[in-house]
């Protein structure tokens, strides 16, 4: 979701007004998704290295997201959106882990939507993080090295264990790259690049970005024509 920080020093605003009128267009992709029958969306809304910015804006970014949650949650769990966290619990505050938890928990049996925010999230990260699961899932049961290691192995242990594969992967404000975000998950996804900035968003873009992928031939290493 790039783009919050131009869109608002475009408009001579500060960036943290870009922030939030970003997270008014995850409220418009939620409807359009909606109405559109999607069932699984991510959003990388803060990374592993988004630490390296001004603490101002890293607590402007976290306050957001804790009014975000505070003043839509019901709405979302009404309209029976699921929300889903994936990324690290390291370095986040208590009160913002009670949100996400809370926000979680109060939407898990909702089958509409899931919406999965990648918040402190990386995707090396996550990784490596899996691979020293399987590890010590194997140390547990006294199976080291007596059998190869497996894809779906590896998979259950990733944050996003319970969601499909990536399929569209939709990258704002004309950058060109996947920024570490579900790299495993995207192996096989179609890439969009879209010059929009991420606050002007809308369901004419996300449209615009399904027809697109609507022309593109997925032939996951095979031939077209088997």
């Amino acid at each position: 979701m790039d783009g919050n920080g131009r869109w608002a020093t475009s408009r001579g605003k500060s960036r943290s007004e870009g922030h939030r009128e970003g997270a008014r267009a995850i409220d418009r992709l939620m409807d359009a998704s909606l109405e559109l029958g999607l069932s699984n969306i991510s959003l990388y809304a803060f990374s592993t290295e988004n630490w390296k910015r001004p603490i101002t804006e890293i607590r402007s970014i976290f306050n957001l997201l804790i009014e975000f949650i505070e003043t839509r949650l019901d709405t979302i769990h009404e309209r029976g959106i699921r929300i889903h966290h994936s990324g690290s619990r390291k370095r986040l505050n208590r009160k913002v882990l009670d949100k996400i938890d809370f926000a979680v928990d109060k939407t898990k049996k909702n089958k509409k939507l899931t919406v999965n925010f990648c918040l402190n999230y990386g995707s090396r990260d996550e990784l490596l993080k899996a691979a020293q699961e399987v590890f010590l899932q194997r140390k547990r049961d006294q199976v080291l090295f007596e059998k190869p290691l497996k894809e779906k192995e590896l998979e259950k242990f990733l944050y996003t264990s319970t969601l499909p594969p990536v399929d569209l992967l939709i990258r704002t404000a004309g950058e060109q790259r996947l920024s570490n975000f579900l790299l495993w998950q995207s192996a096989y996804a179609e890439l969009y690049f879209t010059d929009i900035l991420w606050p002007d968003f809308d369901k004419k873009s996300l449209v615009e970005s399904l027809q697109w992928y609507e022309t593109r031939t997925r032939k996951f290493g095979g031939l077209e024509n088997g």
